[in-house]
């Protein structure tokens, strides 16, 4: 039988205030009963050319012990999840810049643009992260507030990072990241070249919502968050290209 496609554009950033539209603003429920939320009060948002861009100078936002909650400081869900298929590939594409403002040298975890594929009935993640001279490709599963992470044979929750330096820095770079259900196999690229191959993923995901943040990656302390210092970022993102090939 011949091969279905079907391509989805997520864009129609001109709506991303209203909520109503394409994209929501993220967060999670807590157990308290309150909700925390990825907004940064002071964010400074621009629409044109069909392009997104969100500047925070500087972060403000954190937790004092929840690791995910303080990473992430200004995000946008995608109000919608996208169905995996069970098999063939499903593909997301899409530009990206990060331009950090006052972020430590050396340090990508500081403060980055990201694009976040995020799967709420596993706990799994597939993300691409820039900062100001590296990137990182990261495959995970991670214990998300409210999520029930199913029981694997191997180490159930596990973020694993691949930093590079081979793209244009504090420019515009072209990402995507592919998904085979059937095989059990993750495909990281960048600018055409892909640059990591995960094969024997341990969970099945199902699907996925789409995430665009500007976060950093700072480890808790027992005093609790060490991610604030003044820093900031400006994040620019195109659409995105999802293809579905079943």
């Amino acid at each position: 039988m011949k091969n279905l496609q079907k391509e989805i554009i997520l864009g129609d950033f001109q709506s991303i205030l209203s909520e109503s539209g394409t994209w929501k603003m993220g967060g999670f429920p807590l157990p308290d009963g309150s909700f925390h939320e990825f907004r940064e009060p002071e964010a400074v948002v621009i629409v044109r050319n069909n392009e997104l861009y969100v500047r925070v100078s500087p972060f403000t936002k954190s937790h004092p012990s929840v690791q995910f909650l303080d990473n992430a400081k200004h995000m946008y869900y995608s109000n919608e999840s996208i169905k995996v298929p069970n098999e063939g590939m499903i593909s997301f594409q899409w530009k990206m810049r990060a331009r950090p403002i006052g972020t430590n040298p050396n340090d990508l975890y500081d403060g980055f643009v990201s694009v976040n594929l995020l799967d709420f009935t596993t706990g799994a993640a597939l993300d691409f992260f820039a900062g100001n001279d590296q990137f990182a490709s990261v495959y995970a599963v991670l214990p998300f507030p409210g999520v029930q992470v199913p029981e694997i044979k191997q180490t159930r929750y596990f973020c694993i990072f691949k930093e590079d330096s081979s793209f244009h820095n504090r420019e515009w770079n072209d990402y995507q990241i592919s998904y085979n259900r059937e095989l059990d196999e993750v495909m990281f690229s960048i600018n055409g070249t892909e640059i990591r191959r995960e094969k024997n993923v341990p969970i099945k995901f199902n699907e996925f919502t789409v995430a665009l943040g500007l976060m950093t990656e700072k480890d808790l302390s027992p005093e609790g968050s060490t991610s604030l210092h003044g820093q900031g970022i400006i994040g620019e993102w195109s659409p995105m290209k999802v293809t579905i090939d079943s």
